[in-house]
């Protein structure tokens, strides 16, 4: 006999400082990404799926594109309208997207030059 089918079963007690748990099934039919936290760990959080598209578009150019996620919204009549219908449907292509985007966050971010926060040097007198 299971929890569940106990008459004086008590549930479990959550921390109150555990962000709850997103739902893996879908519900009426369609996908829904849910957030669970923000930090850190959701670095896409508030970011439109046509920002990213634009983004991706614009750094490598729709012939890029098309052969990092072989997909026909980027090879064939590629255009930002298409292609946000076709991944609004398709998670495990939008994924590919969000993954590429993060990719290329963090390449845009290796490759500019270090900067570091030292004071600038002091002005020394003429006279030293």
């Amino acid at each position: 006999m299971t929890a569940a089918t106990q008459p004086n079963a008590t549930p479990l007690a959550v921390p109150s400082d555990t962000p709850p748990l997103a739902s893996t099934a879908p519900s009426g039919g369609s996908v829904s990404h849910e957030v669970t936290s923000v930090g850190a760990s959701q670095p896409l959080h508030g970011v439109t799926l046509e920002t990213i598209v634009t983004a991706l578009s614009t750094h490598y150019g729709w012939e890029q594109l098309g052969q990092r996620i072989p997909v026909r919204c980027f090879q064939s009549e590629p255009s930002i309208a298409s292609s946000l219908k076709f991944l609004r449907k398709t998670p495990w292509a939008r994924d590919k997207v969000e993954g590429l985007y993060l990719f290329m966050l963090r390449d845009i971010k290796r490759s500019r030059p270090t900067a570091h926060n030292f004071p600038p040097p002091r002005e020394r007198p003429a006279g030293e």
